[in-house]
């Protein structure tokens, strides 16, 4: 775990989990069980899946955040790394910290099970989530801009709002859709939104000063970065008191549309066509 938290001290981002995995490889390196596979599943090493498993305390203790198919550290996180520098300490306050965590989620606490099983399991699906969004994001961010709109378009619709305006390719004086309320669009607020397909670089505070300079006191703003937002352009938005203003990056767009598509027209929802996955869920 140690060697996890030591190739994501210095991202404060997130690396993808495959990077992580790969990285830590290099430094860590499996022993002859971990570099073996499983019975059931030969294709598959334990090392990746025992490192997985291995993250849930950090988890729980509030130290790592899994999302969108990426590790980050928190900045208690990073104080952990910097104080317990034995492994087996930091392991010991991580446990401690998890076992808080169960005490509180459930009456009576449950002592963690390492087994092998259950590593391989908890593995795979995290492999799988993982994978299915790297797969969504490369999708989303190598489709062409006006796909990107209209995609954006679409949510909006299935969400209740009247889209009347869609920006047509050329210069858009900083705004690729309005939308409405009502039909006409004679009451509520007026909203405007724009879209930053390219996931190379995040949205900075000056280009968010930017779109707010072309919102009017009476409207709404919608920045869609699939890149996200740098932390100055995340504390600009929290601090307009006047300015209506939402931030949505890649992932809460996602889980936007997943929420809303069954609303949508076949035509529409085959713009980024999705499909739920099971898994076996067996309760003790």
């Amino acid at each position: 775990m140690r060697g996890v938290f030591e190739v994501l001290m210095d991202k404060p981002d997130g690396v993808p989990a495959a990077q992580v995995l790969k990285a830590v490889e290099q430094t860590v390196p499996p022993s002859e069980f971990e570099r073996a596979t499983y019975p059931r599943n030969p294709s598959v090493r334990r090392y990746e899946k025992t490192i997985r498993f291995a993250t849930i305390t950090s988890v729980k203790a509030g130290w790592l955040v899994r999302s969108g198919g990426s590790w980050s550290l928190t900045e208690d996180g990073r104080q952990a790394y910097r104080s317990f520098t034995d492994p087996e300490a930091f392991e010991r306050e991580a446990n401690l910290r998890y076992r808080a965590w169960e005490k509180e989620r459930r009456p009576e606490p449950a002592e963690m099970e390492e087994s092998s099983e259950v590593a391989e399991s908890t593995g795979t699906l995290e492999e799988a989530q993982d994978s299915a969004w790297a797969e969504i994001r490369g999708y989303l961010t190598t489709m062409p801009p006006y796909d990107f709109q209209r995609l954006v378009a679409a949510l909006l619709k299935a969400m209740d709002y009247y889209v009347d305006w869609i920006a047509p390719p050329g210069p858009d004086g900083g705004i690729d859709l309005i939308a409405h309320t009502d039909p006409l669009g004679t009451t509520g607020p007026r909203i405007k939104v724009q879209v930053k397909r390219r996931d190379t670089e995040k949205v900075s505070a000056e280009s968010l000063r930017a779109f707010m300079a072309v919102l009017g006191d009476q409207d709404v703003g919608i920045y869609i970065s699939a890149a996200g937002f740098s932390a100055q352009a995340e504390r600009e938005a929290r601090s307009q008191e006047k300015r209506r203003l939402k931030l949505i990056d890649l992932e809460r767009f996602v889980e936007l549309w997943v929420q809303h598509m069954q609303g949508l027209p076949d035509p529409d929802r085959r713009r980024l066509p999705l499909k739920p996955v099971y898994f076996l869920a067996v309760s003790e």
